[in-house]
């Protein structure tokens, strides 16, 4: 076993420091949030949010830059883009959902989550959890180890 002294202190080339230096800030993930869920317009994206233009101007900028998304052009009279997510955006989905689900069960009202996904195979809201790949476990706190890579 691995105790805490065994990995590097600070850890600042860690993964998880590294992600919420990209997408840690409350604006970013609700984007992100609203892209999940097909938003996909400026305008939009704004209404919904009720974020200030500038603030959300300069999030898709830095979320175009990174790579998260994309700006695709779906006017030209007047010019008009969209954003779309990049592989490596819908990859942050799990994550998301994982913020989404603490949120459910720890700080929903008593009316209960504000939204479910309904998984479209079997028609059930969906109730994800982390998996290992290898033998399809769950994964918790408890029954994994970190390691220097």
């Amino acid at each position: 076993m691995v105790s805490e002294h065994d990995l590097p202190r600070g850890l600042e080339a860690d993964s998880v420091s590294r992600a919420l230096n990209l997408v840690g800030e409350r604006w970013t993930l609700l984007i992100l949030r609203e892209m999940f869920f097909g938003v996909r317009r400026y305008g939009r994206l704004a209404r919904n949010l009720n974020i200030p233009r500038p603030t959300l101007s300069a999030r898709l900028r830095s979320l175009v830059d990174a790579g998260l998304l994309e700006r695709v052009r779906y006017a030209t009279e007047p010019d008009r883009h969209e954003y779309h997510l990049s592989q490596s955006g819908r990859d942050l989905f799990p994550a998301v959902v994982a913020l989404m689900r603490w949120g459910d069960a720890y700080l929903a009202g008593p009316q209960g989550p504000p939204i479910v996904l309904r998984h479209h195979e079997c028609g059930q809201p969906a109730d994800p959890t982390l998996t290992c790949r290898h033998c399809q476990q769950e994964i918790t706190a408890h029954n994994v180890t970190p390691e220097p890579a």
